[in-house]
């Protein structure tokens, strides 16, 4: 990915967590720090109107609509960050942090505060390695 794209897109997630109400702005940029430092391959955009992580490195080619490439999307509508894992449901999770059992595939972690973000960062990261060793 160029670098130019690259700087342009975080630019655009930091503009958008500079809009939040500043407790939940906090929990946000944690968790972005944590999804970007699990592993130098990752991606950052504003897709569906939240932050988005992604994976930027090759992979054969597949239908877009299977989301191979997307790791995970900020739900943050509800006044905390739900992390929503489009393919979580092909992640072999050991360490419980991902919940539900959607039809579509998903999975999710939610985290209420920036204490529960710092007990569960090494988990989410643990997710986020699986899921690319998965993928790739």
């Amino acid at each position: 990915m160029a670098k130019a794209k690259k700087v342009a897109q975080a630019k655009t997630v930091t503009e958008f967590i500079e809009q939040l109400e500043p407790g939940l702005a906090a929990m946000v940029a944690s968790l972005r720090s944590l999804v970007l430092s699990a592993e130098s391959q990752v991606g950052e955009q504003v897709k569906w109107n939240s932050p988005a992580f992604y994976y930027t490195g090759e992979m054969q080619p597949f239908d877009p609509k299977e989301y191979k490439r997307d790791i995970v999307v900020m739900n943050i509508h509800r006044g905390y960050p739900l992390l929503v894992f489009p393919t979580g449901a092909t992640i072999i999770d050991t360490t419980g942090l991902l919940e539900g059992k959607y039809t579509d595939g998903r999975r999710i972690a939610s985290f209420k505060s920036l204490e529960e973000i710092d007990s569960k960062g090494a988990d989410l990261q643990q997710v986020i390695r699986t899921w690319l060793k998965q993928v790739v």
